[in-house]
């Protein structure tokens, strides 16, 4: 193994733009850490925000990066997995991530690949999918099955609508009108273009005197908040992107509960059993894509020198399905 590795790294203030392919010296792993050869690599909608937004640990020659997949190639002390196990994971945002050859992680947080699934492939499931199912773990049951996803057309979306149907959950959803047969055919009820004027007025006559026990917004924490009054009495609502700061409605009203959905929050403050629990539904979730049980997005790929670019037309929405590249 070469002492250098060929790495995308970060300039400040640069965004996309500052994105430059550089080698950096090979890390070694530290105490219950393991270093992963990357065999592929997955773009997420947060990897563009955050290259563009900046973060608090990032300095010039950070590696960008949640998602990615291969084999452990080096072992920190008091890891016991075997070297060349197959291996899925999302990175932390605070250090160096998955746009690289290799990639050093915790070992308590990685997930074993199946042997019948391939690393594109499991690159592509653990940011969206995990999003999903902590997303889908925070409401309760209720008197009412009609749960709504807003932004279903995006891959944590298209995660959450099959989760949600396989729970019994009568699921309703935003998209453009591009996606809405195939969210049908993934068990949603009712899909509604968020573009047209009149579609909270149509999903309130679809459902008659039922209310909506939660909303899943993918958007924003003000769009969210804006969609509170849709919900029925101790409802649900659910920000997958941003939080709520403020109460969106009067107290003493429908009594509706608030959740933040943060996955990359485990990193910093998730203990031994939050790591366990995330690493036994991460590779449940990959046995169940690989068993065809759970559809995975249509996969996008690009080469790993084009990464750029990529992340580009990601953030410009100019295609649908999820950016994959293979490095081996």
């Amino acid at each position: 193994m070469s002492n250098t590795y060929r790495a995308w790294g970060w300039t400040p203030g640069a965004g996309l733009e500052g994105l430059q392919l550089i080698d950096k010296p090979l890390p070694k792993p530290g105490p219950g850490q393991i270093l992963v050869t990357n065999h592929a690599i997955a773009l997420n909608p947060v990897d563009w925000k955050i290259c563009e937004w900046g973060h608090a640990d990032w300095h010039q020659g950070t590696v960008p990066g949640v998602d990615g997949a291969g084999i452990v190639s080096a072992v920190g002390e008091g890891v016991d997995l075997p070297l060349g196990s197959r291996v899925a994971y999302h990175q932390s945002l605070s250090r160096d991530g998955s746009f690289a050859e290799h990639c050093v992680v915790d070992a308590s947080l990685v997930m074993h690949i199946p042997a019948n699934f391939e690393a594109t492939a499991a690159a592509a499931v653990p940011c969206p999918a995990l999003t999903a199912w902590q997303a889908l773990a925070k409401i309760a049951s209720g008197a009412s099955r009609d749960v709504l996803v807003v932004g279903a057309g995006g891959a944590v979306g298209f995660y959450l609508v099959q989760l949600a149907a396989q729970q019994g959950l009568r699921v309703w959803a935003t998209a453009s009108e591009k996606h809405h047969a195939r969210l049908k055919q993934l068990g949603v009820v009712g899909v509604f273009d968020y573009r047209a004027s009149d579609w909270q007025e149509a999903l309130k006559a679809a459902l008659g005197e039922r209310p909506l026990h939660a909303v899943f917004d993918t958007v924003s924490g003000a769009h969210a908040a804006s969609l509170a009054h849709l919900l029925g009495y101790n409802g649900h609502l659910v920000c997958i992107q941003d939080r709520q700061e403020n109460a969106p409605l009067p107290a003493f009203s429908t009594a509706i509960s608030l959740h933040e959905v943060a996955l990359n929050s485990i990193h910093a403050h998730g203990r031994l059993l939050d790591r366990q629990a995330l690493r036994v539904a991460g590779e449940r979730l990959l046995q169940q894509v690989a068993d065809g049980r759970l559809l995975a997005p249509q996969r996008l790929d690009f080469a790993f020198e084009a990464l750029p670019q990529a992340l580009r037309q990601l953030k410009d929405g100019s295609a649908s399905g999820k950016w994959v590249t293979r490095l081996v």
